[in-house]
């Protein structure tokens, strides 16, 4: 299997940051890897002493709702996910090809190692630029100011996009109250 199959802006996407860790859920790991979701919590289950907590560990309820909104899974008792998933940290992803044993667990693990090194890559440069922007603060005037501090803003991830709702307004309502007044006067 060739390496660059599977593009690292697909796994990059697929790494969250839960309980102060980079990790990866099960079920997108599953997908990675070719096989179900089962058989890989199977394998998982199957080979726990190779994976203590700072491996691999279950979602709290807590945080699999506040993912779940974020990945668009579907809801428990209409076919979705009866158990909570796993969060393999990189290390426990690492662990996987061991325990799946497959020329392409051994490839799909190789691609995700480079992307958790990557985006170790990118959080590094990000804060050297601080550090450097910080430098320059103090060693130029104020004069520059506003430069720096647009500067700052450019570095600031972008908020999401508020939801739009979806539906209609219904105006009724306040035609109704508006009349019932009338009547009283």
């Amino acid at each position: 299997m060739d390496q660059h199959l599977i593009p690292s802006e697909v796994i990059e996407h697929r790494i969250y940051l839960i309980r102060g860790q980079k990790v990866m859920l099960d079920f997108h790991l599953a997908t990675l890897y070719g096989v179900s979701a089962k058989r890989l919590k199977e394998q998982v289950r199957r080979n726990l002493q190779r994976f203590p907590a700072d491996f691999m560990f279950e979602l709290s309820n807590n945080e699999y709702q506040v993912l779940r909104s974020q990945i668009a899974t579907s809801k428990t008792g209409r076919g979705g996910r009866r158990y909570l998933p796993y969060a393999f940290t990189e290390q426990g992803v690492a662990m996987l090809s061991s325990v799946l044993r497959s020329d392409r667990a051994i490839q799909v693990n190789i691609a995700i190692m480079r992307a958790f090194v990557r985006l170790r890559e990118i959080m590094s440069t990000h804060k050297d630029l601080a550090r450097k922007l910080e430098e320059l603060e103090k060693k130029y005037d104020k004069q520059f100011a506003i430069v720096f501090k647009a500067i700052r803003q450019l570095m600031v991830p972008p908020e999401p996009p508020p939801k739009r709702q979806i539906g209609f307004k219904v105006e009724e309502q306040q035609t109704y109250y508006r009349a019932r007044r009338k009547q009283r006067q």
